[in-house]
């Protein structure tokens, strides 16, 4: 007998788009330590950067959206301290690298194939996205991407971290 979780969270899945968790973490809560959770690839230095944490995963249909955008930002914003560490949820590392197939990201990728950081933060959705002061405490959360109107938020509140 499959239990109503089970099928949500298969439902989800196939969807793409709404993971079944409630975010635990909040606005000026402390970021987990991305070392501590054995994530594929190399880790930026984070210490004193404004950094912004996204979620993503092959299957995502708005996260083929919110890349450029993130490209974009961190272009504009990488020399004066920002730092982007995309955090992708697929367990096939060949799902991540077809995704990644022709889009331009030079901002820092890694891979959490055992889901450990994600069960973690308990993202609620996808792609989610958490920008973090220099202290490495939550300065806010972005639910989900909603273009320009993301991106204009990214914008604003990067500007206000690296003042």
């Amino acid at each position: 007998m499959i239990t109503k979780k089970l099928t949500t969270a298969l439902a989800a899945i196939f969807l793409g788009t709404t993971l079944v968790f409630s975010a635990s973490l909040k606005e000026g809560d402390t970021f987990p330590d991305l070392a501590k959770y054995g994530l594929e690839g190399k880790l930026p230095e984070l210490q004193g950067k404004v950094v912004l944490v996204d979620f993503f995963a092959s299957w995502c249909g708005p996260c083929k959206e919110s890349f450029p955008v993130m490209e974009e930002v961190y272009q504009k914003y990488s020399a004066k301290g920002l730092v982007i560490v995309a955090v992708n949820l697929d367990k096939n590392k060949a799902d991540m690298d077809a995704f990644l197939k022709g889009r331009a990201a030079s901002f820092s990728i890694v891979r959490d194939a055992g889901n450990k950081l994600v069960r973690e933060v308990k993202i609620p959705t996808m792609p989610s996205s958490f920008l973090l002061d220099k202290s490495g405490k939550i300065h806010s959360f972005h639910r989900g991407f909603k273009g320009e109107e993301t991106k204009k938020k990214y914008s604003e509140e990067i500007e206000a971290l690296l003042k």
